[in-house]
């Protein structure tokens, strides 16, 4: 090796140095592709699931038939804005009021 004067580094110094520039780039761009891979896995479809169940409550009507998150079947009678009342049943008799967010299947009526 020759004489190093003040301010002049090694050719190895100067190697180690840009090789740990160049890693710590690597890392982020890694990491960068991980959170962005995470987020289309899982971020992304609750929130399509999210955007579909919204319309779906906006989209009620009088008379549709549909399924609660307790499983049971029954017809839409009347809507307000949190809430609406179904029928369930053939004897007329049992009708619940729910709130919007209970429903979690939406049938719209046939016209035959």
């Amino acid at each position: 090796m020759g004489i190093l004067l003040d301010g002049e580094a090694s050719v190895a110094e100067q190697t180690a140095a840009v090789s740990a520039g160049g890693s710590l780039l690597t890392m982020v761009i890694v990491w960068g592709l991980f959170f962005l891979a995470m987020w289309f896995i899982l971020f992304r479809p609750q929130s399509k699931e999210k955007k579909r169940m919204a319309s779906m409550i906006a989209s009620l009507e009088v008379g549709d038939c549909v399924m609660t998150t307790s499983g049971f079947y029954g017809i839409i009678i009347d809507i307000t804005d949190d809430t609406v009342i179904v029928e369930f049943g053939n004897n007329k008799n049992c009708r619940i009021p729910m709130d919007k967010g209970a429903i979690s299947r939406v049938e719209k009526p046939t016209e035959n």
